[in-house]
């Protein structure tokens, strides 16, 4: 038994310091630091106690809570789009199709391209004057956009943007779906079922552990979003795409104000952990495990 933890512990040792030395060492630090004025230019640094958090919430930080609309506002649109988008792609491609690996190459491709280079792709197909998409629908004689540049479409223009790459997320649904035994769809036809009876009894209770995993995923991920505002927006226009994580970086490494971007840090580390406490909870009604019941 003693031999077998030892070889255990040994082998898993690398990702075991990995961790230590560069999350958890880190996550205290900032822990400590988020008590303190620490900047990167000051020559010392006091203790402040809570007042980094509560110049947070007490409204003097006027960007603080703008930034958290504008990500809640992210994650409302994007969370929704990716995972039906996703799914419902996942079920076209699980049909029995001819060239159908082609297809799921071509879907899960855009997901593997660098964040820059998807980046101005997209700022050259959304750009109001020669981009690729205005000039589609001024052929069409269709209403234009300014996209990223206007206040009221930055965000879902920004959404837009994010579901170039969720070929990752179908793959995940492709897989729940490849595990559904195809008796229980031939039971249905038995019974008279068409497509829709397949679709609601058999397919989304099934696929319902990976609807949650990637709900999870797809969450936190939102909530975190950084690449787009910092390469397509910068957070304007007028800090309407000024995404938490992108003025959490502005904060602390623009501005240098490293114990203040701490407290930013932790607020967002309790976020995502709220939200991902409410789907754990709110599971146990619609998530199904086969032989298990509902959890």
């Amino acid at each position: 038994m003693r031999k077998g933890l030892f070889y255990g512990l040994l082998f898993t040792s690398p990702a075991i310091i990995g961790f230590i030395i560069f999350t958890l060492g880190p996550m205290i630090a900032s822990m400590v630091l988020s008590f303190t004025d620490y900047s990167v230019f000051k020559d010392q640094t006091s203790f402040i106690g809570f007042d980094n958090y509560t110049t947070l919430f007490s409204g003097e930080d006027e960007f603080f809570y703008k930034s958290l609309g504008v990500t809640f506002y992210f994650v409302a649109l994007r969370v929704p789009a990716v995972i039906l988008l996703s799914f419902f792609i996942a079920l076209l491609l699980n049909m029995n199709v001819k060239g159908r690996a082609i297809f799921r190459t071509i879907i899960y491709l855009p997901s593997i391209v660098p964040a820059v280079a998807s980046a101005m792709i997209w700022m050259w197909l959304l750009n109001p004057d020669l981009g690729l998409v205005n000039s589609v629908l001024r052929w069409f004689h269709l209403p234009e956009s300014d996209w990223l540049y206007s206040e009221q479409s930055v965000i879902p223009s920004v959404v837009l943007t994010t579901l170039w790459g969720i070929g990752g997320t179908v793959i995940i649904f492709l897989a729940g779906l490849s595990g559904i035994p195809r008796q229980y769809y031939e039971a249905i036809e038995v019974d008279g079922g068409g497509w829709y009876s397949k679709l609601r009894h058999i397919t989304i209770p099934m696929v319902s552990p990976t609807i949650f995993f990637n709900t999870i995923m797809t969450i936190i991920g939102s909530i975190q979003v950084f690449n787009e505002a910092y390469i397509l927006t910068q957070g304007g226009p007028n800090n309407k795409s000024l995404f938490y994580v992108f003025y959490l970086w502005r904060t602390g490494f623009r501005d240098t104000e490293m114990g203040y971007a701490s407290a930013l840090a932790w607020v967002l580390f309790i976020i995502i952990l709220f939200f991902t406490f409410i789907v754990f909870r709110t599971s146990k009604s619609w998530v199904y495990y086969e032989g298990e019941g509902r959890t």
